[in-house]
């Protein structure tokens, strides 16, 4: 029962019932006494109610107040007054008391604020903790704190408060399970809980399985998990700054590398470690081959510059920086009529032909064999051999010379100095040789739109077929001599 449900009172007369109280004010010494029912109250023609009839403060079981203003108490917690009868207060200080210290109700003197009304105290389970902030310089049971310090109260208890103390958050586990891990930041330097020294803004993983609960002055960041790493896939990782991986190898900023299977199953980056990308593997079977550029050496580095040759049966990951210059290349399957016309772009010896070939040179490498170009040599062209009847041919130039020659009746394949020559020829002379004798003199309109859609090879030989009892008269520019053929 408060004030607000007792009757009004008038009068001198002041009923106060049990666990009531109320505040008088003296107005000839000014003093202000507290008067504590049950009890029957004559209020003098001096005196003025100042506060109440109120209900005293009662705390239940595991309950808490905070009185501001408190009184000073002697060692047999008696309140003290001056020589005036004004009980002493210790202003701007703050009393936290608990309810098994008054398991009584208890009244607030002349002067004394309830700061905080009676509150359940806070209890941390299990796997979690209370962040506690010192505002004052005080010593918790030895230990000395300084005003602005931080420390948990780890569960599973009942935390007491104290005026020093204030309770910042309540902070659950965070629930690391297999293949993963947590990501922290010091926010301070500090000591973790594997007793190494952490400065601040230092971030470093923790890996142990369980329920994991931050210090004070650890962040969470967040939670990692790892990657699968499998016969076909690995990862390419790179550092951020130079530490030690997990694997023992020290790694230098920018520095990039390959975790596979061999090493591990699963990886968790580490703080310094960034995934670059998941690299899948490359299969080569026993008729492709690649080139590689920027291979590995065997200390693990760059040759930037060089190149490669893999030749398949073979499976294998790129490293980094590693480049395929064409993609996986077919091997070239020459029969004995085919040939590849290749450049040399690097002094080498030439096993095939057991020669040394110098930047520049060109040659045919003929079938049939199977070839795989070496890294010093560049293909130019695929070539297949002409077949040539005896009334076939085809004009060829020399690229070295400039020579144009016809070759006539066996089957001829261009050599790397050879291509074939266009050889052009009057228009009259093209409908000449496009036109049939024996067929314009039955249609002359058919052999007219038949010339229109067939087109000479200029490549070809120049070859015209002389009826019988005709003849054509050919003039050598070159000799600068005619001849006449009979048909047929």
């Amino acid at each position: 029962m408060s004030s607000k449900n007792l009757p009004a009172q008038m009068g001198p007369i002041y009923r106060i019932p049990p666990y009531y109280y109320l505040h008088v004010l003296d107005q000839n010494t000014s003093v202000t006494r507290l008067e504590i029912g049950p009890k029957k109250f004559f209020k003098q023609d001096n005196e003025t109610i100042v506060f109440g009839p109120d209900q005293m403060i009662t705390l239940a079981p595991r309950h808490f107040c905070v009185v501001e203003n408190p009184v000073v108490k002697n060692e047999n917690g008696q309140a003290q007054f001056d020589k005036n009868g004004q009980v002493k207060l210790s202003y701007g200080s703050l009393d936290v008391r608990l309810e098994q210290d008054y398991k009584e109700p208890f009244p607030l003197y002349p002067g004394e604020v309830l700061n905080q009304a009676p509150k359940l105290l806070k209890y941390a389970g299990a796997n979690s903790a209370l962040r506690l902030k010192a505002v004052l310089d005080f010593d918790d049971n030895g230990e000395q704190r300084k005003a602005g310090d931080e420390w948990l109260f780890e569960g599973p208890g009942t935390y007491t408060p104290r005026k020093e103390v204030s309770v910042e958050e309540h902070i659950s586990a965070t629930v690391i399970g297999t293949n993963q891990a947590v990501k922290l930041t010091a926010k301070k330097e500090l000591i973790d809980r594997t007793g190494q020294r952490r400065v601040a803004g230092e971030s470093w993983l923790v890996k142990q399985v369980g329920a994991y609960v931050p210090l004070a002055y650890e962040m969470v960041v967040s939670t990692e998990n790892a990657y699968v790493v499998t016969d076909k896939q690995a990862l390419h990782l790179r550092a951020l700054k130079t530490f030690i991986d997990d694997f023992g190898q020290t790694r230098n900023n920018g520095d990039e590398w390959l975790v596979m299977k061999e090493q591990t199953e699963t990886h968790i980056l580490n703080v310094y470690e960034q995934l670059v990308a998941i690299i899948d593997m490359k299969t080569l079977n026993s008729r492709q081959y690649c080139v590689i550029l920027n291979p590995f050496s065997s200390d693990g580095k760059n040759q930037f510059g060089k190149r490669k040759l893999v030749v398949g049966e073979k499976s294998f990951f790129l490293q980094p920086n590693e480049k395929m210059e064409k993609g996986i290349q077919d091997v070239f399957i020459l029969c004995g009529d085919e040939g590849v016309v290749v450049k040399c772009i690097e002094s080498f010896q030439d096993e095939i032909d057991n020669v040394i070939r110098v930047p520049g040179e060109q040659w045919v490498v003929r079938g049939p064999r199977e070839y795989i170009p070496p890294v010093q040599v560049e293909v130019l062209q695929k070539r297949k051999s002409i077949p040539l009847d005896e009334n076939e041919g085809i004009y060829v130039r020399n690229l070295m010379t400039g020579r144009v020659r016809a070759v006539i009746g066996n089957p001829y394949m261009l050599t790397q100095d050879e291509e074939l020559w266009e050889k052009e020829l009057p228009v009259g002379i093209e409908e000449f040789l496009r036109r049939d004798s024996l067929f314009e003199k039955s249609t002359r309109t058919s052999a007219t739109s038949s010339s229109q859609t067939t087109k000479r090879d200029k490549s070809k030989v120049v070859t015209y077929r002389v009826p019988q009892n005709q003849a054509v008269q050919v003039y050598d520019y070159k000799a600068k001599t005619p001849r006449i053929i009979f048909g047929p």
